[in-house]
């Protein structure tokens, strides 16, 4: 089949290296224009459209419905991979086989923005990747392919991104087969539930809350956008937890150094926090910032 692939993020490049090496034709790559980034707002293209350059791929960078249309017309089928542009539904007909697209949670749970991020802030103990093809509405067409995983304790949605876009190929692989042979995708059965956009407010630590939801939160909200709380007037981003500790002398909020460890009062205990990104530093061992800081006696985060 000649395919394209609409993504953005680097999720996508497993399922890209596949298909570049697969009896498919990977016509060429779409992905969102360059944005601004950095201190010098310099223009940055997408990790995607680095690949395709360097795999002399074709890339495009629709600004508008026209040159989308213009860019998946020709195609037998369209593959989208975290594009973060919704198709209009005009064009979804347009190759010969549709688009479908690899999202990664097993649907219909966990629908829209953000799957990983949200299975993890709930505390799922599995997940999964699903591909389907696209219609009208938010992740609500019908299935080709699901493959479920299991959620290690330790994992941040950084590792479960990395489990999943692995897994994804033969999910894909698995769809493409499927296709190929003239089979119908199924509908979607048992509960939905929504993955909205997570906002900034969110992401503020509450260290009153129940120690295992802080726990959730902080490993949901890595790489992005990432937990925070505030020490000594400045924002102190919490990139890695570790366990809970009985350790009983820190109330809520308290930050302290003990046994080698740094931790941070909470309900009925303490947590262990093993990496912090302080105001304009890089990410450091939490003990490493801890022994630079010189905690006092009563220090709170809040």
């Amino acid at each position: 089949m000649r395919i394209g692939v609409a993504a953005t993020p680097d999720v996508a490049l497993p399922t890209l290296n596949w298909l570049l090496h697969s009896e498919h034709e990977l016509v060429r790559v779409i992905t969102q224009p360059d944005r601004k980034s950095g201190r010098g707002l310099d223009l940055k293209q997408s990790v995607v459209a680095l690949w395709a350059k360097e795999n002399k791929i074709e890339v495009v960078k629709p600004l508008d419905f026209d040159e989308t249309k213009t860019a998946i017309a020709d195609l037998d089928l369209l593959i989208t991979i975290g594009y973060g542009v919704i198709l209009p539904e005009a064009i979804l007909d347009l190759p010969k086989f549709g688009c479908i697209n690899l999202h990664f949670s097993l649907l219909p749970k966990y629908r829209g923005a953000a799957p990983v991020q949200r299975a993890i802030e709930s505390g799922e103990i599995e997940s999964g990747v699903t591909v389907f093809k696209l219609d009208k509405g938010m992740d609500t067409g019908p299935v080709y392919s699901q493959i479920a995983i299991d959620i290690d304790s330790k994992w941040r949605s950084f590792e479960l991104f990395s489990e999943l876009s692995n897994i994804g190929v033969e999910a894909v692989e698995q769809s493409l087969s499927l296709i190929t042979q003239g089979h119908l995708p199924k509908p979607q059965t048992g509960q939905h539930s929504h993955a909205g956009k997570i906002t900034k407010e969110e992401t503020k630590l509450d260290w009153k809350e129940d120690p295992k939801k802080i726990i959730n939160k902080i490993r949901a909200f890595y790489p992005a956008p990432i937990c925070w709380t505030i020490f000594r007037g400045n924002n102190l981003k919490i990139t890695k937890v570790g366990s809970f500790s009985n350790y009983s002398k820190l109330t809520p909020g308290q930050i302290g150094l003990h046994e080698g460890e740094c931790l941070i009062g909470v309900s009925d205990g303490a947590l262990v926090i093993e990496k912090v990104i302080p105001l304009g530093k890089r990410e450091m061992l939490a003990v490493e910032f801890a022994r630079g800081a010189r905690f006092g006696d009563a220090e709170f985060c809040g």
